[in-house]
């Protein structure tokens, strides 16, 4: 599949052998939690079309994403799920993207039709945002061919304004995507991450074995820029890409997390890209920016080699003020853990990490920073799965289905995998894609929903036991006034028992998917946060302290906390 360096195979030797030794990936003893499987008991029942006939088209084996958004304010998470088609002239069933309502229970209730989102489409990712700051936020789903805007009418239902917001045109193969409000100007902006140029009437002939037809590679097909659509303010939206400094035919974007690397107020850009160098945007803060990933370091491997990036996030992972960055690889290149050293620099810890040894066999695509154990550490998950049913036959040590990787933040910068101690069910082998977190039943921990390409979506809900059931957790609902609705691009610290958290409200990261626009802090056995600071995108700054762990807090820009919630209780 993709070109390795001589370097590269050396570490993949090594870690066999690491991993023969060590045992990375067994199960701690300790453990107390458990992520189990509520799929089926939940009333998912979904199953991805990935519109595979036999023929290998590339935009098969990419998704789909997967959403969590309360798209009827009612505080309960519900789930989007993108779906794709089939081919024209291969047509074998009708599918659509599907919507489930939370139901306060542990179950949910299957609205598509009713909300007005069965739409036909080669669908590959979803971003969740308030882009007209009604209240109630709004889905862009992005697609092979026409990615649609659905406007939420705060009734329940949504309605397709593709064409009436200007967003019409453009048909082309979109993957991730983010809302951002990158001129601060309090409307959110999108940017849409895009692959490869190609269509099926003029598909590629590639082969792994000289015998039969198998999905290219992304280095035989052309790139393709990102798009930037500005937001007017009035309901419709401008391509300001070539304006705005990020129009770069030679990019294969997969995966965009929006990030404030240089902690100077404005909004950066980064996009993961396939076989291509990543690109780092830097904010001028003047509607334009810079390319800064090769300096910054973000733009290779260790080697100087471009890797396959798929997913992508960015967190303060160990508490400096600064959010380094995580990126998922190809098979056989490892995830990549750039530390932000604070001086516009990054530095590769992965290939001394057990990130590193651990993920050198798995190829990722979903990924992110989140606090499974509420000890005020961000870990990490990373959804694993890899493009080709057949990899087999040419390299024995590479499985289609992967189990996720599961890292716990032990903290100093360290890691550790505990995937096989959080269930059999979890740590079991799928095609994964897309991933996303949210705490949908209100108990104050954050779950999780993985995709499989052409297989079933699942739901995990995060169990604790023990001691790992006395952590404590606060969650942040942001509203603006001044700042877009959402509160997206608001940096928030928290402080407590000594340690200082900083988290940033972000549309965008994993890969082609959205988690909660809520933000949660664990603070282990701390009963409260000392101080809480909320630096809003228009520039006003909220200060709050002692506020009490075992709830959501709602706060609406320069007026404090406006509503309080106990975890586990109904509106």
């Amino acid at each position: 599949m993709v070109k390795r360096s001589l370097a590269t195979i050396l570490v993949f030797a090594l870690a066999i052998v690491l991993v023969e030794q060590t045992g990375i990936g067994a199960t701690p003893e300790s453990s107390a939690i458990q992520f189990r499987d509520v799929t089926q008991q939940a009333g998912l029942q979904f199953v991805h079309n990935n519109g595979a006939f036999g023929k290998k088209f590339l935009p098969e084996t990419m998704g789909p994403g997967v959403a969590f958004i309360d798209y009827d304010n009612d505080g309960w998470p519900d789930i989007f799920l993108v779906n794709d088609m089939d081919w024209p002239g291969h047509i074998q069933k009708h599918t659509t993207p599907k919507l489930y309502h939370n139901n306060h229970d542990g179950t949910f209730t299957e609205v598509t039709h009713k909300a007005g989102l069965d739409a036909n489409m080669f669908g590959m990712g979803v971003a969740v945002g308030d882009y007209d700051n009604d209240g109630y936020d709004d889905l862009f789903v992005t697609a092979y061919g026409q990615s649609r805007l659905f406007h939420n009418n705060g009734n329940g239902t949504f309605t397709d304004v593709t064409q009436k917001t200007g967003l019409l045109g453009p048909k082309e193969f979109s993957t991730s995507a983010a809302w951002v409000d990158y001129d601060k100007d309090g409307h959110l902006d999108l940017v849409v991450g895009n692959y490869v140029q190609g269509a099926p009437e003029t598909d590629l002939y590639c082969t792994l074995d000289g015998k039969s037809k198998s999905y290219c590679t992304p280095e035989s097909y052309k790139g393709t820029s990102v798009r930037l659509w500005h937001n007017r303010g009035n309901g419709t939206f401008e391509d300001l890409t070539q304006k705005a400094g990020l129009g770069d035919p030679t990019s294969k974007s997969l995966g965009i997390a929006v990030l404030d690397f240089d902690n100077d107020g404005w909004p950066d850009l980064l996009f993961s890209n396939d076989t291509q160098p990543n690109k780092l945007y830097r904010n001028n803060s003047n509607g334009t920016f810079t390319e800064k990933a090769v300096v910054a370091g973000v733009a290779f491997s260790e080697d100087g080699v471009a890797r396959a990036g798929m997913g992508v996030d960015a967190a303060d992972y160990d508490h400096s003020g600064f959010p380094s960055l995580l990126i998922t690889n190809f098979a056989n290149q490892m995830l990549s853990l750039y530390h932000n050293e604070g001086k516009g620099l990054f530095v590769d810890e992965a290939p001394r990490s057990e990130i590193g040894r651990a993920s050198l066999l798995t190829l990722g695509f979903g990924c992110f920073f989140f606090d499974y154990d509420l000890d005020g550490w961000p870990d990490v998950l990373v959804a694993n799965g890899h493009i080709d049913a057949d990899i087999q036959r040419v390299q024995a040590n590479v499985k289609y289905a992967m189990p996720p990787h599961l890292f716990r933040n032990i903290g100093k910068g360290k890691f550790q995998e505990v995937t096989k101690s959080l269930g059999q069910a979890f740590a079991t082998p799928r095609v994964g894609r897309g991933a996303a977190y949210a705490d949908f039943n209100n108990d104050g921990r954050l779950d999780l929903l993985l995709s499989t390409n052409g297989g079933p979506v699942y739901l995990f809900r995060n169990e604790a036991q023990g001691a790992a059931a006395l952590n404590h957790s606060l969650r942040i609902k942001l509203t603006g006034t001044k700042s877009n609705r959402d509160g997206i691009g608001a940096t928030v610290r928290l402080s407590a028992g000594g340690e200082t958290q900083t988290q940033m409200l972000r549309s965008g990261s994993s890969y082609l998917s959205a988690s909660e626009l809520i933000l949660t802090f664990g603070l282990a056995h701390n009963d409260k946060a000392d101080t809480i600071e909320i630096r809003w995108p228009s520039g006003q700054v909220d200060r709050l302290s002692n506020a009490n762990t075992g709830q959501a807090l709602t706060v609406t820009e320069g007026k404090g906390i406006t509503a309080s919630r106990a975890y586990g209780k109904q509106n």
